[in-house]
């Protein structure tokens, strides 16, 4: 069984998210959207509403489930025999950073990463644009699922 590992903050999850996981579900039997908790990070959204928005938008997709971690994501993905990571990337910027993460995963916890390239018509939404207009009384529903 091919299982992967989306892995984020998901504050909030966006319809770029969406996008990338259901590119994903052709590929694999199972998909882990894991929300990775870290009680220093401040969210705008609380975990169980960031939670229940995900299991909404996949509320007739049995092959993916939502949890929460904390900790290596890479560890994560063991206790969970996942054997993939999946990532969007939405430009060069991103593919630098998400390049070393996934060298460093694979090096230290036989991660295989891949890399989605985000849908030209949804590169510009980032859970950061979706907070801001949120914050600022902005028309942020577009971007959500």
């Amino acid at each position: 069984m091919k299982i992967a590992v989306f892995a984020g903050t998901f504050d909030p999850f966006t319809i770029g998210h969406q996008d990338i996981v259901n590119r994903a579900i052709s590929i694999f039997d199972k998909i882990i959207i894991a929300i990775g908790v870290n009680e220093k990070k401040k969210t705008l959204f609380s975990l169980q509403e960031r939670i229940d928005n995900i299991k909404k938008a996949f509320i007739n997709n049995d092959k993916i489930v939502v949890e929460t971690y904390t900790g290596l994501t890479g560890e994560f993905c063991k206790k969970k025999g996942a054997q993939f990571l999946i990532r969007g990337i939405r430009n060069s910027v991103d593919f630098q950073y998400e390049n070393d993460l996934a060298q460093a995963n694979n090096e230290l916890f036989c991660i295989e990463t891949v890399f989605f390239i985000t849908s030209s018509t949804l590169s510009h939404i980032s859970s950061s644009l979706v907070r801001e207009l949120f914050k600022n009384n902005g028309n942020y529903q577009q971007y959500l699922p």
